[in-house]
């Protein structure tokens, strides 16, 4: 299952702008895969005096970014899950800035937030590996947007892409 057999009807334009920055052959276990060492070589390349750094005020540091991208995962895995399960009740959305300060992610060592995001797509992966097509292109809501387990699994992929982008324009 690559990415261009989604078909637009699976997710709502506002995740259009993660979706499209995957590349159309990426398939689901090689994406999170090869998108896995991506995201920790990225911020293991970062300087450490640099990790709690904000462009500006108000703005997360790059290890509260770290963070977002751990949670997000863990709630869009949460999804895909019940999606595939085929779990037609809806699911209420999240405020990821409510997630930030309680996260305390500038106190953990970036040895701590990479172990946290081994552990949660190392869960993501084994699940996808436990599904077939079927459940996989199952439609759920979530935050009273439609949704295929799928398209909630390659958003994940799209989304470390946009934040990293962010960091490398914005961070560094």
């Amino acid at each position: 299952m690559k990415t261009s057999d989604l078909k637009t009807t699976e997710y709502n334009a506002y995740y259009k702008r993660y979706i499209d920055l995957v590349s159309k052959e990426t398939t689901l276990i090689d994406g999170f895969k090869k998108d896995s060492d991506m995201v920790l070589q990225f911020f293991e390349s970062i300087p450490s005096d640099k990790l709690n750094y904000r462009y500006a005020e108000g703005k997360w540091s790059i290890k509260e970014v770290f963070q977002h991208l751990i949670d997000t995962e863990r709630i869009f895995q949460h999804r895909c899950f019940r999606f595939s399960r085929h779990d037609k009740t809806g699911i209420s959305g999240f405020e990821q800035d409510d997630y930030i300060a309680p996260s305390l992610a500038n106190d953990k060592s970036l040895e701590s937030l990479i172990e946290e995001f081994n552990a949660v797509r190392q869960s993501f992966i084994v699940l996808l590996k436990s599904l077939n097509d079927v459940d996989l292109k199952f439609i759920g809501n979530a935050s009273g947007l439609d949704m295929s387990a799928r398209a909630a699994a390659f958003t994940i992929l799209g989304h470390s892409i946009w934040h990293i982008k962010v960091i490398n324009e914005r961070y560094l």
